[in-house]
């Protein structure tokens, strides 16, 4: 058991560390991004029973409609709800870079109880397919979110309700793909290879663009400072 729990919290843990590691200014205290973090592992129970309910009343009747439309939206709805709610208001969320650290807190925490409720079903074969792709897709899914929900908050010119939509709906559009792909059958590694890589190079470019937008942001804050 224990050996099963190290295996499938490791990859969420080591995707956090190399995002929270690349901020070169401030870092964010820990108590805040662990209380995302166990939020966006409590937000697994609601949305597993949202689905169950679903799935039981028969609600749908195409397999595409509900495993990839219906599930990818609902993930994604209380991920943005979670961080709109709790962290978008929060003295801790201090500038645009933040906002990555937070929308991947909540995405880990969700994809590794995830993570954890399928190796104790299904064992331990797939850990490293599942480190690959569930989870690594969910901490970009969060990625992404976080840096349109910092935009939001920190880039005036931005505009906050146009960013907060993207937030949302960028992150629920790259995971819809993410879901149609892996519903693809036998040919779904070589559609998701190529789509993982093109997320890793988006989310990535967004962590650069935030990370930019920080350094900005506190360069000007120390000038009027002085």
């Amino acid at each position: 058991m224990f050996m099963l729990l190290t295996v499938a919290i490791a990859p969420g843990l080591a995707l956090f560390s190399y995002f929270y590691l690349r901020k070169q200014i401030h870092k964010d205290p820990s108590r805040s991004l662990l209380r995302t973090y166990i939020y966006g592992m409590m937000l697994t129970f609601p949305i597993l029973f949202v689905q169950y309910v679903f799935e039981e009343e028969g609600v749908f009747n195409s397999v595409f409609v509900s495993d990839v439309l219906f599930t990818s939206g609902l993930e994604e709805f209380f991920k943005w709800l979670v961080l709109l709610v709790v962290v978008y208001g929060h003295v801790d969320f201090e500038d645009p870079y933040d906002g990555i650290l937070f929308g991947a807190s909540v995405s880990l925490g969700f994809a590794t109880v995830e993570n954890i409720l399928f190796l104790l079903t299904f064992g331990m074969n797939e850990a490293l397919i599942r480190a690959l792709l569930p989870v690594s897709s969910h901490a970009l899914f969060g990625v992404v979110m976080g840096y349109y929900l910092g935009r939001a908050k920190f880039v005036e010119e931005s505009g906050t309700k146009p960013m907060l939509f993207l937030a949302f709906f960028t992150a629920f559009g790259l995971h819809f793909v993410y879901n149609a792909l892996v519903m693809a059958g036998s040919i779904r590694m070589y559609l998701l290879i190529p789509f993982m890589l093109f997320l890793w190079w988006f989310a990535l470019k967004r962590v650069k663009r935030a990370h930019i937008l920080s350094v900005d942001q506190y360069i000007r804050k120390h000038r009027t400072v002085r």
